[in-house]
């Protein structure tokens, strides 16, 4: 089972295979979503302990932890064991939560809930996802090879809402489009009596099959992808971090083995341009479906 990314994010997203319109979640591949990739210390209290292009980050406190994306089924050891590898301990792990709700990023949750007992949070939109086990998806809720095991949410988010834990506080950032309840999540780490502005950003891109102009299960999909443009454009982030590794160049910035550098991520310049990017890709595939009509 594999779910493409955003097409239109294709072209800046060169480690993705070619896919087309209309095909299944399951007939599409990436071996990057399961090739493992070193776990490593990204900025203050963030680790990344994700696949090779899979974005999964535990963010540490006094308290306990928060993981935020599970990644695939058969990725859930390659996340146990990173984070062991970084010194912490699994059980520790006291918040589960994701970015959006498509299997590539919450397949492992059940599993991971089932060991460590965490809490289960995700946007009040995307919580039927994983409650369903992906069926009420507005693209792939008819696909089998979209679907996962499901798992009960115990908190559902709304934009604004604060998650806390250890002095930690993160805001969930209601982003809608790439699924309804699409997710980023904002804090400050300090790190060397420097202050950063994380953002765990869910990108607004655009999968195979859906048309922006308006799908049968989101009809507002249009509107809901022009007012993630326009809030994300108003966000100030110092380190950007996204769902995948590939949309935030990951790979470029950190090759493994480099040595810790908190400034590494330090890209608001980048984020910026990747916004206006996929909003160009929306409003041009806009443009095109509705001169198809």
């Amino acid at each position: 089972m594999r779910l493409p990314l955003a097409v239109p994010a294709l072209a800046m997203l060169p480690v993705l295979m070619p896919c087309a319109f209309g095909q299944s979640a399951q007939s599409l591949t990436n071996p990057d979503w399961i090739k493992p990739f070193p776990p490593f210390h990204m900025v203050g209290n963030v680790y990344w302990v994700g696949t090779y292009d899979l974005s999964s980050y535990l963010i540490t406190t006094p308290a306990g932890h928060i993981l935020i994306n599970t990644g695939l089924a058969q990725t859930v050891p390659q996340i146990k064991a990173g984070i062991e590898q970084l010194g912490f301990k699994l059980s520790d792990v006291k918040i589960l939560t994701a970015t959006h709700g498509h299997f590539d990023h919450v397949a492992g949750l059940a599993e991971l809930k089932q060991m460590t007992g965490a809490r289960v949070m995700m946007s009040e939109q995307d919580a039927e996802l994983l409650e369903s086990g992906a069926k009420s998806d507005f693209r792939f809720g008819d696909d089998p090879g979209a679907r996962f095991e499901p798992v009960q949410v115990d908190r559902r988010l709304n934009n604004g809402n604060k998650i806390e834990l250890g002095g930690v506080i993160l805001t969930a950032h209601h982003h809608p489009g790439h699924t309804k309840g699409a997710t980023s999540f904002t804090f400050d780490v300090r790190e060397n009596n420097k202050i950063y502005r994380v953002g765990i950003m869910n990108m607004p891109g655009i999968n195979p099959g859906v048309r922006v102009g308006g799908m049968p299960k989101f009809p507002e999909i249009a509107q809901a992808y022009a007012r993630t443009f326009h809030d994300q454009k108003e966000m100030k982030i110092d380190v950007w971090l996204a769902s995948h590794a590939a949309q935030f160049d990951m790979h470029k910035k950190y090759q493994q083995g480099d040595a810790y550098n908190p400034d590494r991520f330090v890209d608001p310049t980048g984020f910026q341009a990747a916004v206006v990017r996929l909003e160009k890709l929306y409003r041009d595939q806009l443009v095109k479906e509705q001169q198809s009509k």
